[in-house]
């Protein structure tokens, strides 16, 4: 027996739903990709800040797979498909992986990490016009929130550099 679709009726258009459910999708690529990025430099990082890093790292690889899920709900919400696999999420991120087959140093990690936190910040910054202009509140309030995690990691990072 096959049920037809449900109209979704929540006071956002169905493009505007389309267009945030687009940001949102990129911003969970990038989300997804930073989470991975952060858990491998946890596993591979050395020298005389491992245990400092390590512990870092594993703080934020944490925090941000366990928001992974709320922006896929988000997108779910808003009645389009999450994308979930490594080929959906390398079309949609920005943020580049270290293709080389050397592994970066403590201090290489750090400004990787930092501009991959960066690089969120601006993807979410970009939907999150999409969503004020929609009048989608709980978007922009998810957005708003991730922006202040990843504004901060960024400056943790950062921190870690200064002399």
């Amino acid at each position: 027996m096959s049920k037809s679709k449900q109209y979704v009726n929540i006071g956002i258009s169905e493009q505007d739903r389309k267009n945030i459910s687009d940001g949102l999708s990129k911003f969970l690529a990038d989300s997804f990709v930073l989470y991975l990025k952060t858990h491998n430099y946890h596993w591979n990082v050395t020298g005389p800040m491992f245990q400092t890093l390590h512990t870092l790292f594993m703080t934020q690889y944490t925090e941000q797979w366990n928001a992974l899920d709320v922006v896929a709900e988000r997108i779910r919400a808003l009645d389009h498909i999450a994308p979930g696999s490594f080929y959906e999420f390398s079309k949609l991120t920005s943020i580049k992986e270290n293709t080389t087959n050397k592994k970066p140093n403590a201090q290489q990690m750090i400004q990787e990490l930092t501009k991959a936190q960066e690089t969120a910040i601006r993807t979410a910054r970009e939907v999150l016009k999409i969503a004020e202009n929609a009048s989608d509140q709980p978007t922009v309030d998810l957005l708003s929130s991730r922006m202040d995690v990843h504004e901060k990691n960024a400056w943790m990072l950062r921190s870690i550099l200064e002399e």
